[in-house]
């Protein structure tokens, strides 16, 4: 069984899209449960989540410490975090039950593509595949894919409110993560709101920081 988890504030806006791309799982046969993750939204987004059927837990919020919660919901087999401003690609179902069935002690990740037909879109998507060959950190924007065993075995998610994805990532190193040549199809509007080439050179300082051992609390101030 696959169980889908995914953390929410204040993402009703968003939140249908990524649910409804998860139902072609029931035309493959794919047994799934998705679980919301919510850090105490204030619009409609534990209405849309129970709306869709999904189950919803709620708890403070911090990215980490909510894929944490929901994780720990969770009753399957394999775990699949997303986040609620990306979608899956059609023909995700199939590629998922084929990457469950072949891949042993494995963590896998999607595609990057960007909602936004322009050029600077495509050049984020380029970076985002450099920056997963040349040093083995997909984002939590690409989803991750893991055995439950493998989740557990090396702590789960840590309850940080910045850079849980990096954290984890880091923690099952390069070779126990695989690309799944598949699309995960992210809003690009903090990209237009926040400029194409502002926003990941603050994503890459907030990196850079992190490496050199900043905390992460410090970092969200900067990140926000």
């Amino acid at each position: 069984m696959l169980s889908v988890v995914i953390p929410t504030l204040n993402a009703a806006a968003c939140l249908a899209d990524a649910l409804a791309s998860l139902a072609e799982a029931r035309a493959r046969g794919l047994a799934y449960e998705v679980v919301v993750s919510d850090g105490g939204s204030e619009d409609g987004t534990v209405a849309a989540a129970q709306k869709a059927g999904a189950r919803v837990v709620i708890g403070p919020r911090g990215r980490g410490a909510q894929l944490a919660r929901g994780a720990a919901a969770a009753a399957g087999d394999w775990l699949l975090f997303l986040h609620a401003d990306t979608r899956l690609a059609s023909g995700w179902a199939g590629a998922v039950q084929a990457f469950m069935a072949s891949e042993d002690g494995r963590a896998g990740y999607f595609r990057l593509v960007l909602d936004d037909p322009g050029g600077a879109a495509r050049r984020i998507e380029v970076l985002a595949r450099l920056r997963c060959a040349l040093l083995a950190l997909p984002y939590g924007d690409q989803g991750l894919l893991i055995a439950r065993t493998d989740y557990e075995s090396i702590g789960g998610f840590r309850p940080l409110p910045l850079m849980e994805d990096v954290d984890i990532v880091r923690r099952l190193g390069r070779g126990h993560l695989s690309a799944i040549d598949h699309a995960a199809i992210t809003s690009a509007e903090r990209y237009r709101r926040d400029g194409w080439w502002a926003r990941p050179l603050r994503n890459l300082m907030c990196l850079s920081l992190y490496f050199l051992g900043v905390p992460p609390a410090r970092l969200l101030q900067l990140y926000r």
